[in-house]
């Protein structure tokens, strides 16, 4: 395998780089978004068409919200089957089996399943979900400080299901500072563990947000701290604030590291996928051509 860097800007650069390939998964639908799912239907549609399709994954959903889902669907033409739909599951295993129930018109590319116990999550996810379908389990936070995330983590590596980490929401105590979260990439890394990461990564590089003060951890952060297992290592990637520096970094990165990273950080959800392709053109990692506003 090569180990030269790539650069995307180069002339003739027309696909997604590989480091964002399948990185954002389509969360139009939930907080602070809130897009009707009527709308988010036919938009997901939209990307998936575009040409940065490459860097979409699919159109996530809660339980309680896929007989709309079927509506919007049929609404534009029956698309149902064309539907690649990640199932949210807040409400832990028991929705688990009504889901995939519920899901039979859509394309189920993954299951995100929310519980407060991992080795439970696991038996029901191995017990009902079909072999090529995903899932990744979500603990809260609470239950991952200390002696927590290490037992969490070593259930989930010894299961073929990725562990999803909640890195924002709508208040300031929803986002983890730069210690807990490097935590949780390192110990992934340590173990070879897949995650996803879910809520307040719209933009790619770290940042205050103006209108609410909250702290944002940035995707391209994250990114370039997932190889890393060593906790203040990762932290200080974590706190950078340079989007140039960050840059830099990814256009640095050889193929093996980008494998490396992507094979941990495997995507997180954002409700908008224009802000983090808009944030990558800026920065010089996307080709502007891939972000025009024809394919909006």
């Amino acid at each position: 395998m090569s180990t030269t860097p790539a650069d995307p800007t180069a002339a003739g650069a027309a696909a997604v780089p590989p480091l964002f390939q399948g990185l954002f998964d389509d969360a139009a639908v939930f907080p602070p978004g809130n897009l009707p799912v009527a709308e988010a239907v036919p938009a997901h549609l939209a990307h998936r068409a575009a040409r940065y399709a490459e860097a979409v994954g699919p159109l996530l959903c809660g339980a309680g919200r896929l007989g709309e889902l079927a509506a919007a669907a049929h609404a534009v033409g029956g698309t149902g089957s064309r539907l690649r739909v990640g199932l949210v599951l807040p409400g832990g295993s028991s929705e688990l089996g009504p889901a995939l129930t519920a899901a039979a018109p859509f394309l189920v590319a993954g299951v995100e399943l929310a519980t407060r116990d991992a080795r439970e999550a696991v038996a029901a996810l191995d017990l009902l979900l079909p072999p090529d379908v995903p899932a990744a389990v979500e603990l809260p936070r609470e239950l991952l400080r200390g002696d927590g995330l290490e037992e969490v983590l070593d259930v989930l590596v010894d299961s073929p299901y990725r562990a999803k980490f909640r890195t924002g929401g709508v208040v300031a105590g929803a986002f983890p500072d730069e210690a807990e979260l490097a935590g949780f990439l390192t110990g992934c890394a340590q173990r070879g563990l897949p995650y996803k990461c879910t809520a307040g990564l719209h933009h790619a590089v770290r940042h205050t947000d103006p209108a609410t003060g909250f702290e944002h951890h940035g995707f391209l952060n994250v990114l370039l701290a997932a190889a890393e297992t060593d906790p203040k290592a990762a932290a200080d990637i974590l706190a950078e604030r340079s989007g140039e520096a960050l840059a830099e970094a990814a256009r640095s990165l050889t193929d093996r590291q980008v494998t490396v990273i992507r094979n941990s950080f495997t995507a997180f959800g954002t409700c908008s996928i224009a802000e983090p392709l808009d944030d990558l053109a800026a920065l010089g990692l996307l080709s502007p051509a891939l972000t025009s506003q024809e394919d909006r």
